[in-house]
């Protein structure tokens, strides 16, 4: 099966915060699917912001729901902290949830964030240099074992012998999106997969003109390619696509009256 990494038509997700009801988010998810939207990515995190006693759960144990609950919608975690998880575990929760999903994950990796919060509070570092060389190191791993069925690494974080079946539904792996701020070091990681989700340096939406100049810092990659943006919906589509975006991805931040308002997004479907 083919990964979702045509340059064709514009492709829409719904990007949701791993809060609230469970249920309720799978029934998002399947609000999205028949409106039209093309992926429903939720957010991994576990802390979030200390003291505001967010609801937050599990995305990958949420996506395996999703994926019974929907037929076509494509389905990932945008993004994964890979600094905090073990390669191997993550890789057989997208293996599972591939084959649940008949191919449809997607695999959104991230240095993450907060520092703080959802890493130092639990004894992690927060020093993102630290994090950054035990997040590369993971990420070829990762690579490494949804590809093939023996894995050998010997690494400064992680050493690997073993036989890992099954494999992935997609081959030769799911498709990985890495987040990128700036900076030549992450888009050289962004640019050695298949996709760059770009993050603007406030959070939020970014214009075309912000998503450009991501693009043209990014080094040479592998055609095709896919470019995932947070939507900034003052701006038309077809700008987005004319500076090289492949995906348009809709979000709320988890404060006040955030769900009901995303959900009535999402029933209005994606702007084509």
């Amino acid at each position: 099966m083919v990964g979702p990494r045509q340059t064709g038509r514009m492709r829409f997700a719904v990007s949701c915060p791993n809060v609230g009801d469970p249920a309720r988010l799978v029934s998002l998810a399947v609000t999205a699917e028949a409106a039209g939207w093309d992926g429903f990515l939720l957010w991994d995190h576990l802390h979030l912001v200390r003291g505001a006693a967010l609801e937050l759960h599990d995305p990958w144990v949420l996506l395996g729901a999703v994926a019974h609950a929907t037929s076509t919608i494509r389905l990932g975690a945008l993004v994964t902290p890979l600094a905090r998880r073990r390669p191997w575990k993550l890789a057989k929760e997208i293996t599972t949830l591939d084959h649940l999903s008949a191919g449809r994950v997607v695999v959104g990796v991230g240095l993450g964030w907060p520092a703080d919060d959802d890493f130092a509070a639990f004894g992690d570092p927060a020093d993102d240099r630290q994090r950054a060389a035990v997040y590369d190191e993971a990420l070829e791993v990762l690579d490494a074992l949804l590809r093939d069925g023996h894995v050998r690494h010997d690494g400064d974080a992680f050493h690997v012998d073993a036989d890992f079946h099954p494999a992935p539904v997609q081959r030769p792996r799911p498709p990985i999106w890495v987040a990128a701020m700036s900076g030549r070091k992450p888009l050289a990681r962004a640019a050695h997969y298949d996709g760059l989700a770009p993050v603007s340096p406030i959070g939020g939406p970014m214009s075309p003109t912000d998503v450009a100049a991501v693009i043209a810092a990014l080094p040479p990659h592998a055609e095709p390619y896919d470019v995932v943006v947070p939507w900034d919906d003052a701006f038309p589509v077809d700008a987005y696509a004319a500076v090289g975006t492949t995906w348009l991805t809709e979000s709320r931040w988890p404060a006040g009256d955030w769900l009901d308002d995303l959900s009535a997004r999402v029933a209005r479907g994606p702007t084509r």
